[in-house]
């Protein structure tokens, strides 16, 4: 019989894709353990078994424990891993993503590290959210105005679609309950987006700070990525939910976010929407470098050679390293 040590470990192609994931696992008080390629969660209530190739995010809260054959698992099949706070809404720490190319994180360095082509990404931003405006030409400040009434627009608009009262945005960070039901709803709403977002752009590789609009964040590309989809879903989610009913409205807007994700496939068109945005350079490629398992090294002028080799010889091609 094979053992857990034995058992070779998964090749890229032969790992599930991002978008074809799980966005997440929350998992609560109970042991999390390894069965052959899947984790098993254990409390009182039983063993319940999850493929663990097939989650994007496991989310550990409050009460788990989990065993290291269980992060081996994890580990080979890409899985990444968050210790967060009761419900997710606080994170602790995280592990790998499930990428291995470093193409997008080094396409997102380069478009960040450039001020025009940072601007250019920022319009692009903008243009997902309103396609039907060209921000072309716009500088940083108009585009942040432009981008400030499009917002108070959208509130407004929900507010008479669904005959919810709106009083302007209200706030108070840490005092979740200071605000009316609306104003829970979209708070909720926004802190599940980051959190799908989060996991998005860790599971691709990319760098959380390095952001287009926001900045100065570790979480800075993160609040980008979450704010596309603010006008088209999270707000007039937060309007149906409020209007509903007033009460319990945190774990409502959670769950109907859940759903909504799920039947909008959103987290398909994160992916989608990141590569077209760090790659506009090659728009027919739908998964950059993801599958690949390469190490390459830096020559001159840009320029690419193969590790593993010796480059000493005359033609630069020398023996194996190793």
């Amino acid at each position: 019989m094979s053992t857990v040590a034995r058992r070779p470990t998964l090749t890229p192609r032969q790992l599930t894709r991002t978008d074809d994931r799980l966005s997440f696992v929350y998992l609560e008080r109970c042991t999390v353990h390894r069965d052959a390629n899947a984790i098993t969660a254990q409390d009182a209530e039983g063993t319940t078994h999850i493929p663990s190739a097939t989650i994007g995010t496991l989310l550990l809260g409050p009460g788990t424990r989990v065993t290291h054959q269980a992060m081996s698992v994890l580990g080979e099949t890409g899985a990444a891993v968050c210790w967060v706070g009761e419900h997710g809404v606080r994170y602790y720490a995280s592990g790998r993503a499930l990428s291995r190319s470093s193409a997008l994180m080094e396409a997102q360095a380069r478009q960040w590290a450039n001020p025009r082509s940072r601007l250019a990404v920022a319009r692009a931003m903008y243009r997902l959210r309103f396609p039907e405006e060209d921000p072309a030409g716009l500088t940083r400040h108009e585009l942040l105005g432009r981008e400030g009434r499009r917002v108070k627009d959208c509130y407004r608009a929900e507010a008479a679609r669904t005959g919810v009262p709106w009083r302007g945005r209200r706030y108070t960070p840490g005092d979740f309950t200071s605000g009316d039901a609306v104003n829970q709803a979209v708070t909720a709403a926004a802190q599940c987006m980051y959190g799908i977002a989060h996991a998005v752009v860790t599971s691709l590789g990319c760098s959380p700070a390095l952001g287009f609009i926001h900045s100065g964040h570790e979480l800075s590309f993160v609040l980008d990525v979450a704010d596309l989809y603010k006008t088209e879903i999270g707000i007039p989610l937060a309007f149906d939910v409020a209007a509903q009913d007033e009460e319990d409205v945190g774990p409502r807007t959670r769950r109907a976010l859940r759903d909504r994700i799920n039947e909008t496939s959103l987290l398909n068109r994160c992916v989608d929407d990141i590569k077209r945005l760090l790659l506009p350079e090659a728009p027919g490629s739908t998964d950059p470098g993801g599958d690949r398992d390469v190490v390459t090294l830096q020559s001159d002028r840009d320029h690419q050679v193969a590790s593993g080799v010796n480059h000493d010889g005359p033609d630069g091609y020398g023996d194996v390293l190793w």
